[in-house]
């Protein structure tokens, strides 16, 4: 079986961490050997860039540093570890990729979708072969949210801004029904869970019959 980019997405408080462990053990019970990672980080370089842009005392920072942030840290995170682990014949295990910059840079700032696009055959040019996306209505994900800590810059912008977050996610899963699979993140965690590993346990099974 060939090797397989996996990415999990979804909005504030969706529960990606809880999901991604329990995602890494379950394909780890199939036998697949995973490299996990996250963005922005996943390098040395990448995981300054997300000190840096996450920092809340960076307010100052435009939408298209930002964007251009994002793309930096992914152009090293596809070249320095996804590509050779799916050369490898490893899957990789991404919290967030490129999605989500579709999401916040492009739903949340207002950034050109093309340009988003352009950037992302040139750096990124690594396409998900399947993405979880957790959904759940905003004003649920950011009362989880703020359970967790001090907010970081991202997560101190107001509700519009991740109405318009969640929108521009539900429309790239419309878009791309055969790679989403869209779950119910309002749910108990148990639940939200369950439903993640029923699509990890199809897909593997379905990777296998293609193999």
């Amino acid at each position: 079986m060939n090797g397989r980019l996996v990415t999990l997405e979804g909005g504030e408080g969706a529960g990606k961490s809880t999901v991604l462990a329990a995602v890494r053990e379950r394909l780890e019970h199939h036998g697949i050997d995973v490299d996990v990672t996250r963005e922005p980080g996943g390098t040395a370089f990448g995981e300054a860039v997300r000190a840096l842009v996450l920092d809340p005392a960076r307010h100052g920072i435009c939408a298209e540093s930002e964007l251009l942030l994002m793309f930096a840290a992914r152009a090293q995170l596809v070249r320095e570890r996804i590509q050779p682990a799916l050369a490898a014949g490893r899957w990789v295990l991404s919290d967030r990729y490129t999605d989500a910059s579709y999401a916040y840079q492009g739903g949340g700032r207002g950034q050109p979708l093309e340009r988003i696009a352009e950037l992302e055959r040139w750096a990124a040019p690594v396409a998900p072969d399947l993405t979880l996306l957790l959904d759940l209505p905003v004003e649920q994900g950011l009362a989880r949210a703020g359970t967790r800590g001090e907010a970081d810059r991202i997560e101190r912008e107001g509700g519009d801004f991740f109405e318009r977050v969640r929108a521009a996610y539900r429309a790239r899963a419309a878009a791309e029904p055969r790679r989403f699979r869209v779950i119910d993140a309002s749910r108990a965690v148990e639940e939200v869970r369950a439903a993640a590993i029923a699509e990890i346990d199809r897909y593997v099974a379905a990777a296998r019959e293609g193999a």
